[in-house]
């Protein structure tokens, strides 16, 4: 999906239609309207080539994953957290007890 939007994203930018930037980009315009449409993904290579012939290039950024590592070791904590919290069922009281304002 981010490819996706990437090569749109690119096309629109440079105000190119699918045949200009595809022939700038050395692919044909089917290639284009395929990744456009999440057919079909561009290799980085590809990709590369397109935000070059559009006038971008593409920056990558690495960001830790949530939990990193050390995933399973989370999921177990997370188990065990749960399965605390289900030793204490919830409890409510069948009115709701609130103070009434403005009286």
């Amino acid at each position: 999906m981010i490819l996706r939007s990437t090569v749109i994203a690119c096309r629109h930018r440079a105000g190119m239609t699918l045949r200009q930037l595809a022939a700038r980009a050395h692919t044909s315009h089917a290639t284009l309207s395929a990744y456009e449409h999440g057919r079909s993904a561009p290799t980085i290579d590809t990709l590369e080539r397109v935000a070059a012939a559009s006038g971008f290039i593409v920056d990558v950024h690495l960001v830790p994953a949530v939990g990193g590592a050390d995933r399973a070791a989370r999921g177990r904590e997370l188990a065990d957290v749960l399965e605390l919290a289900a030793q204490f069922p919830a409890r409510h009281e069948t009115m709701l007890q609130a103070p009434v304002f403005g009286r």
